[in-house]
C-alpha cells in the first residue's frame, strides 16, 4: 500500500519525501522547522516592525520603501493593505503576460487605488510571449507558465533599481501554500533561454528574463532585499478574501493562481493531465499543518475535479495555432524535464554555500535555498 503521512494528505509518490519513525513526513518537519524559524503573533509582529523600521530608515530620502508584486490575487492585494497600515510608502510592481483575467484587472486597479499605490507595469509583446508559452508547450516539460513566474520575478527587480528601492515583498506564505516539491517544477533563466532556442522562433526583446549576472548584481552589489511578510503574521486566506472584499470591493477569481489564464490552464489542465501533478495536494497539506483545514476535509477536497473552463482551453489552443490533433499531440508526447535542457541547476548546486549566505542575509528566499541548490539525485 502506498504510505500517506499521517498528519498532512503527502504520500510516497512526492519528490524527495521520506517518513519518521511516528510516520509524519519530511515536509511537515519542514514545516515545523519554518515555523521556529519564522514566528506568529506578537514575536513575529515584533520581527516584521523591526524590519519596517529599517525600510522607512533606508527609504526616507526615495519615494517609495519597498515594492510590492501584484496579480491581482488575495495574497499580493492584502500586502499592499499591510504595507500602508504600517506606515510604508509602497509601489507596486505588475508583469503583464496579455493573459490576465478581467477580476485580475479590475482588482489591481480597485486596490492601488483605493490605497492611492503607484503601480509599475511591464507589458511584454503579445506575439512575443505567445510564441515562447507555445515552445515551453512543445518542450513537453512541466513548467509552461515559467516564463510568466521569472518575469514577475525580474520586474520587481526592475522596478527596485529604477527607483533605487532596496526592499521587495513577496506574498508568497508557506502556511497557506507550502513548499512546492523539488521536481515538480522548476525555473531558471538559461532554462527559458534553452527553451525558447529550441523551439522558438519570436525573437525576445521585451521578456524580462532573471539572467544570473543581472540577478547577482542586484543582490550582491545592490543588496535589494526579499521579504515574506506573511511569514510573521497570523494568515488566515479564507479570513482575508472577506475583509478584501467587503473593504475594497475586490473580487475573488475561483481559486489559487486562477487570476491569469495561462495559470489556470497550467494548473488545472495541463499539470493534472500530463505530469498527473495536482498542485492542490501542495496547499491544502499546507493548511492542514498550519491548523486551517482538517486532513478530513482535504481528502475530500482533492479527490474533486479541478475546476476547467472549456473557454481558457479554447483560447490557449487557437492563440498558440494549434489544432485539435496538434493540441493533443503534444500533450500525449513523452513527458520531459528540465533536465533534459540547459540550465543553471548545477551552477546553483555548486554556489550552494553561497546562497546559504543570501538566504540568511534575507537576499533570496529559504525556498529557493532549499528547491534550487540540493544536489539532484
Amino acid at each position: 500500500m502506498t504510505q500517506v503521512c499521517k498528519r498532512c494528505i503527502y504520500d510516497e509518490s512526492i519528490p524527495k519525501i521520506s517518513f519518521d519513525e511516528e510516520g509524519i513526513c519530511s515536509y511537515c518537519r519542514l514545516h515545523e522547522q519554518m515555523d521556529r524559524e519564522y514566528p506568529t503573533g506578537e514575536e513575529g509582529r515584533k520581527i516584521l516592525n523591526t524590519i519596517v523600521e529599517k525600510m522607512k530608515l533606508q527609504g526616507r530620502k526615495k519615494s517609495y520603501d519597498v515594492v510590492i508584486g501584484v496579480s491581482g490575487g488575495c495574497d499580493s492585494s492584502y500586502m499592499l493593505c499591510l504595507a500602508r497600515e504600517l506606515g510604508l510608502r509602497p509601489l507596486a510592481a505588475h508583469f503583464d503576460n496579455t493573459w490576465n483575467s478581467k477580476i485580475a484587472v479590475e482588482n489591481i486597479r480597485t486596490m492601488t487605488e483605493k490605497l492611492d499605490i503607484d503601480l509599475f507595469t511591464h507589458v511584454v509583446d503579445n506575439k512575443e510571449y505567445t510564441d515562447l508559452f507555445r515552445s515551453f508547450f512543445r518542450a513537453s516539460v512541466p513548467e509552461i507558465d515559467t516564463p510568466s513566474d521569472i518575469s514577475l520575478a525580474t520586474t520587481h527587480y526592475l522596478a527596485a533599481e529604477k527607483y533605487g528601492v532596496k526592499y521587495i515583498w513577496e506574498g508568497h506564505s508557506f502556511r497557506t501554500e507550502g513548499i512546492t516539491p523539488p521536481g515538480w517544477v522548476y525555473m531558471d533563466a538559461k532554462y527559458v533561454q534553452t527553451i525558447h532556442r529550441t523551439f522558438g522562433s519570436v525573437k525576445m526583446k521585451t521578456l524580462p528574463n532573471l539572467w544570473m549576472r543581472r540577478w547577482l548584481k542586484w543582490i550582491v552589489v545592490d543588496k535589494v532585499r526579499k521579504i515574506r511578510p506573511l511569514y510573521y503574521i497570523d494568515y488566515n486566506k479564507e479570513e482575508t478574501k472577506k475583509f478584501l472584499s467587503k473593504k475594497f470591493g475586490w473580487q475573488w477569481y475561483g481559486g489559487h493562481h486562477m487570476e491569469n489564464r495561462t495559470a489556470s490552464f497550467t494548473n488545472n489542465y495541463y499539470l493534472p493531465r500530463k505530469f498527473s501533478i495536482n498542485l492542490r495536494i501542495c496547499e491544502y497539506s499546507a493548511l492542514i499543518r498550519s491548523g486551517q483545514m482538517s486532513r478530513d476535509e482535504a481528502l475530500a477536497r482533492v479527490r474533486q475535479p479541478r475546476p476547467v473552463d472549456p473557454e481558457i482551453i479554447a483560447e490557449i489552443k487557437k492563440r498558440l495555432g494549434f489544432s485539435e490533433e496538434e493540441f493533443e499531440q503534444i500533450m500525449n508526447a513523452p513527458r520531459k524535464t528540465y533536465r533534459d535542457y540547459k540550465t543553471y541547476k548545477r551552477r546553483f548546486e555548486r554556489m550552494r554555500p553561497f546562497f546559504w549566505l543570501m538566504y540568511k542575509m534575507d537576499l533570496v528566499p529559504k525556498s529557493f535555498y532549499v528547491k534550487y541548490t540540493a544536489r539532484d539525485n
